[in-house]
């Protein structure tokens, strides 16, 4: 039996693009905001304004795990991390959607409180805060909408930076009905609204990020259509052994036990299955043992 290896990219990378620029004017503006939400929260009494800049602080943690994980997938292999650092970004997609889920329960426990105690709330205040907040989450959101396709860490930047400029516009939206109605109980409810369009943005992250950490096949690549693939290959009577996983947020691996019964050691082979596994389901990294299929001698 032999092996064949190929990490070869051609003419098209999976690789992390680097996204630097973006994460460090991202959360630079973000920072700012927070700061200015926390004061004018505070300062207006407003649950939805100080609910909104927690999450937003979560965002800013997030954008700095998701670019130090960048960073370190970048780094090459050593003779001890023989994959290098690369899973170093499924580990930040998990931290991310930790926070956020923190951040939920945070947000719903202090909105229940403050539907028994309502407070006044500077209305006007609220909204200029927030109207802001659009402005520099859409911006924020701009600035991942590159390269978000093919690495779940820059998706969900991108996704939480634009549910944050949705957020932003409820939080508007509470210090208006506020302003025309003087019903307080707005505040805590939008919060609650808050908490559940966190929820739901952060849930596909949290449920990829934990598959990724547990092996599971990459969503978008079809299992069945990989084994039908390598099956057809000139000479393969059995595929066995097939194991498919996300080595990072933008790489795929694999490795496969193929029969090809009195099969000569064949690189041209080895070429043509890397290349189509590359081409057709986005895997770079595709391992082979070749067996002849002595039924004595079973691997």
């Amino acid at each position: 039996m032999h092996g064949g290896h190929d990490h070869a990219h051609g003419g098209h990378s999976h690789g992390p693009a680097r996204h630097d620029r973006a994460f460090a004017i991202g959360i630079a503006l973000n920072l700012a905001f927070v700061a200015a939400e926390l004061f004018f929260g505070f300062l207006s009494q407003s649950l939805a304004l100080i609910a909104d800049a927690g999450h937003n602080l979560s965002d800013v943690a997030g954008l700095l795990i998701a670019w130090f994980a960048a960073w370190l997938a970048r780094k090459p292999a050593t003779a001890l991390r023989t994959y290098g650092y690369r899973r170093a970004s499924i580990l930040a997609a998990l931290a991310n959607a930790a926070l956020l889920i923190a951040a939920v329960i945070w947000i719903v426990v202090e909105a229940v409180q403050r539907f028994f105690m309502p407070q006044p709330v500077a209305s006007m205040t609220v909204i200029i805060v927030a109207a802001i907040g659009v402005v520099i989450n859409t911006a924020t959101a701009l600035l991942f909408m590159r390269g978000r396709e093919h690495d779940i860490n820059i998706q969900g930047a991108f996704l939480h930076m634009a549910a944050d400029a949705a957020v932003s516009l409820g939080v508007a939206a509470a210090g208006i009905l506020i302003l025309y109605t003087n019903w307080f109980w707005f505040d805590p409810a939008i919060s609650i609204l808050i908490a559940v369009v966190i929820l739901w943005s952060t849930w596909s992250l949290a449920r990829d990020s934990v598959n990724m950490a547990l092996d599971m096949v990459p969503p978008r690549i079809d299992r069945g259509e990989v084994e039908k693939y390598l099956a057809e290959l000139p000479g393969v009577t059995n595929v066995h052994h097939l194991h498919i996983w996300a080595m990072s947020t933008t790489e795929v691996a694999l490795t496969v036990h193929l029969v090809r019964p009195n099969a000569p050691l064949d690189d041209a082979f080895l070429k043509v299955a890397c290349d189509g596994l590359k081409r057709s389901f986005g895997i770079v990294h595709a391992t082979f043992q070749i067996e002849a299929g002595d039924g004595a001698l079973p691997c």
